[in-house]
């Protein structure tokens, strides 16, 4: 599910989230947000690890997630590194993951904004579309 596609799904449960009760409709909504986001991010280490894996850079699958997880998130414990020839393949892997945090963390932040002004919007007798 892409972005559009959550979204497709926030327009769809519109009146839904604007339905008291607000707080446990606004938890859900932001449960399904972070939900989303954890995919989008799994799926994400998960491309990387499989890139390093066709590239053979690393002898195993698991090494190959580890590390895509391990610079995906910036965290680098360099316990596994890469081979000279492929780590500049590392920081475009930690910049990648940056950038998409970055992302995630805007998308979950207008997730609650939308759901908060829809709810408002509802109780005050405006409709206001997404």
């Amino acid at each position: 599910m892409s972005w559009w596609g959550f979204e497709a799904l926030l327009r769809r449960t519109n009146e839904w989230i604007a339905r008291p009760p607000h707080g446990l409709r606004l938890s859900i909504m932001l449960a399904a947000a972070m939900l989303w986001v954890l995919t989008m991010m799994s799926v994400s280490v998960w491309l990387w690890a499989l890139t390093f894996w066709h590239l053979e850079v690393f002898d195993g699958f698991e090494t190959a997630v580890y590390f895509s997880m391990v610079a995906f998130t910036t965290l680098g414990f360099g316990d596994v590194i890469l081979p000279q020839e492929w780590r500049l393949l590392g920081g475009l892997a930690a910049a990648n993951g940056l950038m998409i945090f970055g992302f995630l963390t805007a998308m979950l932040v207008e997730t609650l904004r939308h759901t908060r002004r829809r709810q408002r919007g509802l109780s005050a007798g405006i409709e206001d579309g997404l």
